[in-house]
């Protein structure tokens, strides 16, 4: 299969396609994460769907100033290293690829459970369903082999039904079922105590994670400084809207079987296909909706695990030109321009995670969602810190969206803007991360396990090749700026940027 070193990728992705690819990842999130928030934070769901909301509007605020200021693809792992040196940003790529990589197979297993739901025996026949998960990362695996532009088709025409599919719920949920004497009664007699409200703040945050798939796909994106905010922003408010409003569904339910529509939502038996069981246990629509809702809800899940291979494979691809992993990671097919051996090493990995889901008998889903929320934590937390150092270190780089919000301050002698609505996303996050490694066993040790088997590959492999470990390789940050904004058709930032670094100069 011919390949090419450091080639380019392709600009493929269109607006809708860049939505899309948000909203494939994004919006799948509530398929898989309502029923853990609902059966860990119970009467308080709606709360910690709102404390992860607000950090997941700053984070989103975040994403799309760097996305369309940096068009590259690398996402928060090139924001950190560009602002943070070589080994911070090593540590946010690796913790990205946590994400991602458990991306794939969480998405993979919820899109057997919603299929399980017309096909019993799958549900009944434990390594027949596992198969079937396998099945699924195989097959996604060879779309994106094949390219982005098959990727970004099949995303683009599943997350459009869905968000149909999803509202038409939300309607006939509220005109049909919901009571608000209902919702006060959960809420009152049925709150967490302190630790389980953690705990659902801790998941709820799976909701809100895969803006970074459309930072992903900048480098692929057709003029990302005004596709990026357009599609970010709108991502930012559908899902927001959809996650408080279905939270607040089923806390103001009736019981479903005899049990509060939480409870029922939130068990082990039914927490990987929560949004479907709702849907079919709604009054009048229910009898419909029970046949199509899964098969919709698969398929959303199935591009959302789509996602994470194509954002695993771009993570590394990034690292791989930044040399913060073997240039092997880079190397990409001279007809389809996809990294393929990258894409069957995290997709391999993904496998491995799944059989050790597997392992976790009727516990599996569960321990998915806690390697899910350590890594988007842990990344999160760093683009933060990325975005309010270059403010201050890269003044110069033309920002067609910033953060809202903003003072004027001085840090050690350079002067910049401090949005304070980073601040308030980076105390968020941040407390969500200790949230995680309080209340998710899975995660308290996994999670730093991989952040630290990633450091000693690292060291092993910049020692090996003689380059700094806690140091960074010396980078013309200006030259690849000009030529990532040449290459991005951004003339007007270009000639923009240019004039500030001839002022700067004077």
């Amino acid at each position: 299969m011919p390949t090419s070193r450091g080639a380019d990728l392709r600009r493929a992705v269109t607006t809708w396609g860049s939505y899309s690819w948000g909203y494939a990842d994004v919006g799948a999130d509530i398929y898989v994460a309502l029923g853990l928030v609902v059966g860990a934070a119970m009467g308080a769901a709606n709360v910690a769907f709102a404390f992860a909301g607000i950090v997941y509007v700053c984070i989103g605020l975040a994403y799309t100033e760097l996305a369309s200021t940096y068009p590259v693809a690398g996402g928060g792992q090139f924001f950190v290293t560009r602002a943070l040196g070589d080994f911070i940003g090593f540590i946010a790529g690796w913790a990205v690829l946590l994400d991602f990589t458990v991306d794939i197979a969480i998405f993979a297993w919820a899109t057997i459970a919603y299929l399980s739901l017309l096909v019993p025996w799958l549900a009944n026949h434990a390594p027949i369903r596992f198969v079937g998960v396998l099945f699924v990362t195989a097959f996604l695996t060879v779309l994106n082999i094949v390219g982005v532009r098959q990727s970004s088709k099949l995303n683009e025409l599943v997350a459009g039904i869905d968000i149909l599919n999803e509202t038409f719920i939300l309607v006939c949920g509220f005109m049909l079922a919901w009571k608000p004497q209902m919702l006060i009664h959960t809420m009152s007699f049925h709150w967490p105590r302190t630790n389980e409200l953690f705990l659902g703040v801790s998941l709820a945050i799976i909701s809100f994670v895969g803006l970074e798939s459309i930072s992903q796909a900048a480098e692929e994106t057709q003029r990302p400084s005004r596709v990026i905010p357009r599609t970010s922003v709108a991502l930012i408010l559908t899902i927001l809207i959809f996650a408080l409003a279905y939270s607040n569904l089923v806390l103001g339910m009736p019981n479903i079987e005899g049990q509060p529509a939480y409870q029922y939502l939130g068990s082990s038996d039914n927490n990987d296909k929560a949004v479907a069981l709702l849907a079919a246990h709604l009054p009048l629509v229910g009898n419909l909706l029970k046949w199509y809702v899964p098969i919709i809800g698969a398929l959303l899940v199935m591009i959302s695990s789509n996602s994470g291979v194509y954002g695993a494979s771009r993570i590394a691809y990034s690292m791989g030109k930044l040399q913060l992993l073997p240039s092997w990671f880079q190397i990409t097919n001279t007809k389809t321009r996809t990294p393929v051996g990258t894409i069957l090493f995290f997709s391999g990995i993904a496998a491995l995670v799944l059989v050790a889901a597997y392992l976790q008998g009727p516990h599996a889903f569960d321990f998915l969602g806690d390697l899910y929320a350590f890594g988007a934590a842990l990344s999160y937390t760093l683009v933060f810190v990325a975005l309010i150092t270059l403010r201050f270190t890269d003044k110069e780089a033309p920002r067609r969206f910033k953060m809202p919000w903003n003072i004027r301050l001085t840090i050690a002698g350079k002067k910049g803007d401090v949005a304070i609505t980073s601040v308030i996303g980076f105390l968020g996050i941040l407390s969500i991360l200790i949230f995680t490694l309080f209340t998710h066993p899975t995660g308290r040790i996994a999670g730093p396990s991989w952040v630290i088997f990633g450091i000693l590959f690292f060291m092993i492999y910049r020692a090996r090749t003689k380059k700094p470990v806690f140091s960074s390789l010396r980078r013309n940050w200006v030259k690849h700026h000009q030529q990532t904004l040449a290459n991005a058709g951004e003339l007007e930032m270009l000639d923009e940027y240019n004039a500030a670094l001839k002022g700067k100069s004077r």
